[in-house]
């Protein structure tokens, strides 16, 4: 068995087929986290080397920042020490002058009267830095290293009241113990708000007194690599909460919702429900603020794994209206319930709804802005009725009279000539570059009158629309006294034998063979 656990991996499960006995699938190992959900950061820094110096020399905020246990074995053992070797002090005074072997004797004058031994010095020490003052020893006038060590033990005596006393009254006033009555919910929901998929979460406050201009952040923690090819463990990402529209600055006197849009923008642009049971990140929560009672700032913490964060779901409502006030009910902090939610990301319903409908229709404004070239496109693929009509009714009047009868014939003959025309010249028009090919053929008809009309068309348009293709005739607009191309491709002239070059005019010839 731990063979193959160590071959196939921790969860490889064996199936028995013994039902009187069952194998259960191995427990999933804890997730690692950044920032427990307390606030606490696990991290620890190991291998200083030398700069562990560096703690003494801050060794207010070092005394500070120990356990409490630590602190008060400080304590009691700067002031333990401190009394013991300035009573040894006093005592060593006294034993130098002799006043040990004189303390009864009432005509001898002490260093410090009613001191005979170190339990005397101690208590004389104590009675002095405490400012006791029994009045039973006293320090004489014929003692000048009393009066100096007396000195000495007032200075060294303040500074270490000041240090340790001061140390204490931080350690005991720090606003961390604030924070332990700020509360965040116990996971995090990504659910719809205002039409926008959210990863929102909620934050309380348990005391009447206000926490001032709190603030809140987000950091998304989440292993990533480089396109250079370094990783990145712990790559920060700042989470947008209402940096912009300002909804990060919080009045936090009852239960709020934060609210975080996944948009372009957001690092969970392509995250859906089905990637989100592979992802692995961390959320982490910082809400700052200034505790109204004290002063001082406050920063309360928690962290939200991918397995803390609930697809299509929403938190449950804990305002009620009382007679005169308002109510919160924390007892329904931290509850959810499920909500219709789309399982994709907002990446794939943004891609869905970019990609055009196949039964979208053109816009009316889009139809007459390309009407003009459609009437100049002259494949035979590309007739249609509605182009009929348009021929007929608006380009109709400025046609030759010839050509208005031709075009004024039925579909029927009208798809049969232009049938038979591609029979015959294996050649279709679908573009104005071919146009005076065509023009070539309809002149190289006996007929005089066309022969006519052909010259009479190019001298009136002065050539141009032979030397242009489609796109260039489409940019320039040609005047409206230009007849429509496809009426040519409609002339029975088209059907006559021969070179069509021999029959053209000079002018046309010289310019076909420039072409």
């Amino acid at each position: 068995m731990a063979a193959l656990r160590r071959k196939f991996g921790e969860d490889y499960q064996v199936v028995n087929t013994n039902r009187a006995t069952t194998f259960s699938a191995p427990v999933k190992k804890k997730r690692q986290r950044f920032v427990d959900k307390n606030g606490r950061c696990n991290v620890q820094h190991g291998n200083l080397g030398g700069e562990t110096s560096r703690y003494l020399s801050d060794l207010f905020t070092t005394l500070v920042d120990l356990k409490w246990r630590w602190n008060l074995l400080i304590f009691i053992l700067t002031y333990t020490i401190a009394w013991l070797v300035m009573a040894s002090m006093w005592w060593i005074i006294a034993y130098i002058r002799g006043d040990l072997n004189h303390g009864h004797d009432s005509s001898y004058t002490p260093c410090v009267a009613n001191v005979y031994n170190f339990p005397s010095a101690f208590l004389f020490f104590i009675e002095t830095e405490a400012t006791i003052g029994y009045g039973y020893r006293y320090i004489t006038e014929k003692c000048p290293e009393g009066i100096i060590l007396f000195l000495f033990q007032s200075l060294l005596g303040s500074i270490v009241d000041a240090f340790l006393i001061g140390c204490m009254f931080i350690k005991m006033s720090q606003p961390k113990k604030r924070a332990e009555t700020l509360m965040f919910s116990q996971d995090a929901v990504i659910s719809q708000r205002d039409g926008k998929l959210c990863l929102m979460f909620r934050v309380g406050n348990l005391r009447n007194s206000h926490m001032v201009s709190a603030q809140i952040r987000c950091k998304l923690i989440k292993s990533r690599q480089t396109p250079e090819g370094e990783f990145l463990p712990l790559d920060q990402c700042e989470l947008d909460v209402g940096f912009g529209t300002g909804a990060d600055q919080l009045f936090l006197v009852s239960p709020l919702t934060i609210c975080h849009e996944i948009n372009p923008k957001s690092p969970f642009f392509d995250l859906s429900q089905r990637s989100l049971k592979n992802e692995q990140f961390e959320i982490v929560v910082i809400l700052e603020g200034i505790v109204e009672t004290t002063g001082m700032t406050c920063q309360a913490r928690t962290s939200y794994t991918e397995d803390e964060v609930l697809w299509g779901h929403r938190f449950l409502p804990v305002m009620s209206l009382e007679e005169g006030f308002f109510r919160v009910d924390y007892s329904q902090f931290h509850s959810t319930f499920e909500v219709p939610t789309p399982p994709y990301s907002v990446k794939e319903y943004e891609e869905k709804n970019s990609l055009p409908s196949p039964l979208s229709t053109p816009t009316p404004a889009l139809t007459e802005s390309h009407g003009g070239r459609r009437d100049r496109v002259f494949s035979v693929d590309c007739i249609n009725t509605s182009d009929e009509r348009g021929h007929q009714g608006g380009a109709g009047g400025r046609l030759p009279s010839k050509l208005q009868r031709m075009s004024s014939s039925g579909k029927e003959d009208l798809q049969r000539k232009v049938l038979m025309l591609s029979s015959q010249h294996s050649e279709k028009a679908c573009s104005t570059g071919d146009l005076p090919l065509k023009l070539q053929r309809l002149s190289s008809s006996s007929a005089p009158e066309a022969e006519n009309r052909l010259q009479l068309k190019s001298l009136k348009v002065g050539f141009e629309p032979m030397t242009q293709s489609t796109g260039d005739l489409y940019q320039h607009s040609l005047a409206p006294t230009l007849p429509p191309a496809p009426a040519p491709m409609h002339s029975p002239l088209l059907s006559a034998g021969g070179r069509p070059e021999d029959n053209l005019p000079p002018k046309l010839r010289k310019m076909n063979a420039d072409r």
